[in-house]
């Protein structure tokens, strides 16, 4: 008999960041108001979902959309090391296109080479330990719904990963919205479709900010 599960990997909401910094990992970055009321829709999207597992990155942005969505299930909020943002060299530092650390010419070696990438976690190890976070929610989960909470890159390169597409790419287009959805289910051990949504397109859509996050 064939057993259906369905893993949710949920990016985190809107971060307060007023400077405007490639946060990464570094502590002391919290969901901002808008960013609470990303989560709580993304929670009412679950509402209806047979959910058993949430699990969430140990980043603070990351463990408060989380809390919404266990709130809701009557569920603790776990936490998985591998679902955590990726490393990046360029971390609190300003890294817009034309601004801040991408214009000293002492940082662009760090920019020679897009495929590993350079800058950062190399895309397969990301890849790899991401892959084992979605198995192991499968696992918890069997027969039912997980949530794991995690971060744009992370989720983007998994995606690409599962779609056994190649994992460098252009970073515009990825379709991993503030507290979007992007679900994978499960026959068995074997994913047969991945599913997207976004539940927060209406509070994102009335948020310069929010339109124009390329955060974690």
């Amino acid at each position: 008999m064939t057993t259906r599960t369905v893993v949710h990997m949920l990016r985190h909401g809107e971060v307060h960041n007023p400077d405007k910094i490639l946060y990464g990992r570094l502590p002391g970055f919290a969901l901002s108001l808008l960013g609470q009321q990303m989560a709580k829709a993304a929670a009412q999207t679950l509402a209806k979902q047979d959910i058993t597992v949430v699990v969430a990155s140990p980043l603070e942005r990351a463990q408060q959309t989380a809390e919404p969505v266990a709130a809701q299930f009557g569920l603790p909020v776990a936490v998985d090391e591998r679902l955590i943002e990726s490393a990046n060299w360029f971390e609190g530092k300003r890294v817009s296109v034309g601004a801040g650390a991408l214009r000293d010419p002492r940082n662009w070696w760090l920019l020679r080479d897009p495929f590993t990438p350079s800058w950062g976690e190399p895309y397969t190890a990301v890849a790899e330990r991401m892959f084992a976070a979605l198995h192991a929610a499968r696992v918890a989960a069997e027969g039912h719904e997980a949530v794991c909470v995690s971060h744009q890159l992370p989720i983007w390169i998994l995606r690409r990963y599962v779609e056994r597409k190649r994992l460098w790419h252009d970073p515009r287009r990825r379709q991993c919205a503030l507290a979007s959805l992007t679900s994978f289910h499960f026959e068995d051990a074997k994913v047969v479709g991945i599913g997207y949504t976004e539940p927060a397109a209406h509070l994102i859509a009335t948020s310069p900010t929010a339109r124009n996050a390329r955060g974690a």
